[in-house]
């Protein structure tokens, strides 16, 4: 048995402006991202940093379904962990936007690291309503903490 990561949330935003966010590095790096280098495509590899870790890190675009799926995997060539993030419109305008990030194994490693995803997607969506609906960037300084000390 295999285990995912799940987290969800209700934007107050139109489907389409929810989708930008998450696809656009220019809006990312307002709530998630520090840079990118490129556009999320399907079958394109883009590198991603984070303002709390050093280095670059590898994403490969799966299948964007505009406006409803994207799909991306960031283990850097290593065993699948597929991120798919569904977005539904809803009657008020608003948007249902869920994530599932697999598969970790059912053992000791595998559980930790699907509650250290779960808990960063968590954040990501908080981060992303944040930005959107408010124009804040939750990230600001919130994981400084976690730089490594020199």
């Amino acid at each position: 048995m295999t285990l995912t990561a799940n987290a969800s949330i209700q934007i107050q935003k139109p489907i389409a402006e929810v989708f930008e966010a998450i696809v656009d590095p220019e809006k990312m790096r307002n709530y998630f991202i520090s840079h990118a280098s490129g556009t999320l495509e399907p079958g394109v590899t883009v590198q991603w940093s984070f303002p709390e870790f050093e280095g670059n890190f590898p994403v490969l675009g799966k299948e964007i379904q505009p406006f409803s799926y994207i799909s991306f995997d960031w283990s850097a060539g290593k065993e699948g962990q597929l991120v798919e993030i569904f977005l539904t419109p809803q009657e008020d305008g608003s948007t249902v936007v869920k994530i599932v990030e697999s598969t970790m194994e059912n053992t000791e490693e595998g559980i930790l690291a699907m509650k250290q995803q779960t808990e960063g997607w968590a954040n990501f969506l908080a981060c992303l309503k944040a930005f959107l609906e408010y124009g804040i960037n939750l990230r600001t300084g919130a994981f400084d903490f976690m730089r490594e000390k020199k």
